[in-house]
């Protein structure tokens, strides 16, 4: 079936053999953070964090998101992916320089493009501050979203450590991304409870809340989200991977769809959950057996949610209808 994926990023998207074949081009020692069998291990969420720095340490030339780009998406055509939308930061694409970042991004479009024409998915970008590098380097990364706004740049967000800072510190870069046009999303509900989604939606204005499982231990809060048709983009493969719930029939996102709640699927970083979006729809069934309507469905609900033009959702849509005729 036809996938749209809306919560990716993109260095987390990279497989460990580009990451080892590129440390060992540049001659640098990472090799701490791959397990016996060539995959990436670490313990726990902020082990994790800790790990995934260390692979994008090895990415550090336009040409290497570009060749990062093509891999990724590789992997999204495989599983029928169609649309995707992915996290990219700054911090890691010229230190926050809006010089350095647009040869960055020129790389990464190019590389888009051509997985367009010759894989059939297409990609957009959401520029991403690391919460937990503070609120000073955020500005700097919502002044590089600001610079790039537009067809392609289409979103700004925050990823990182929720444990760091609240949301209303890092209102100044989404205000700034909101004038510049760009729509709004906030990693949120995963490692903070049902009040980080709350906090999210109320000091930083998002229209779509990264995970927002959480919002399950207040059912008052799903209600508000039903009822106010705030987008949750839930990976359940990563939740389960990093602990978080014991198993897929423990995992809340059939819970949340059951009582309304606009909810979507994405693979977050998908070769260190050792999933893909083909894997997620696979064991969604499983747990819930859903069926090809209601993953029809999720793949619409995706598409409204996201935050491209008019015109590609238009092109989109009609790979969608394609499929179900």
């Amino acid at each position: 079936m036809p996938k749209v994926e809306l919560h990716l990023h993109l260095e987390g998207a990279a497989p460990p053999a580009f990451i080892r074949g590129l440390a060992k081009e540049k001659k640098a020692d990472i090799g701490g953070i791959f397990d016996a069998r060539g995959n990436y291990t670490y313990k726990d969420f902020w082990d994790f964090l800790k790990v995934y720095e260390a692979a994008t340490s090895v990415l550090t030339r336009p040409e290497d998101y570009a060749r990062l780009t093509l891999a990724v998406l590789e992997e999204s055509a495989k599983s029928g992916v169609v649309y995707s939308e992915t996290f990219l930061s700054p911090d890691f694409c010229g230190g926050r320089d809006v010089g350095a970042w647009r040869e960055y991004l020129h790389a990464m479009r190019e590389a888009a493009d051509q997985a367009e024409r010759e894989l059939g998915v297409t990609l957009r970008g959401i520029v991403t501050c690391i919460r937990h590098f503070g609120p000073d380097k955020a500005r700097e990364t919502a002044l590089c979203a600001a610079e790039t706004a537009g067809d392609w740049i289409v979103g700004f967000g925050i990823a990182g450590d929720e444990k760091v800072g609240k949301p209303k510190d890092y209102r100044w870069s989404f205000d700034c991304a909101r004038e510049a046009g760009l729509r709004l999303t906030a990693h949120a509900g995963e490692w903070g409870g049902p009040d980080s989604v709350r906090d999210a939606l109320r000091d930083l204005g998002v229209e779509r809340i990264g995970h927002g499982v959480r919002a399950i231990e207040d059912l008052a809060l799903v209600d508000e989200l039903a009822e106010r048709g705030v987008v949750l983009e839930v990976c359940p493969g990563s939740n389960i991977a990093l602990g978080l719930y014991p198993g897929w029939r423990a995992h809340p996102i059939g819970e949340l769809y059951r009582r309304g709640v606009k909810v979507t699927v994405s693979t977050d970083d998908p070769p260190f959950f050792h999933t893909t979006m083909a894997r997620e729809y696979d064991r969604l069934h499983d747990a819930f057996d859903w069926d090809e309507g209601v993953f029809a469905g999720l793949a619409r609900t995706s598409l409204d949610a996201a935050f491209c033009d008019g015109d590609t959702r238009g092109r989109i849509l009609k790979r969608l209808e394609a499929a179900d005729a």
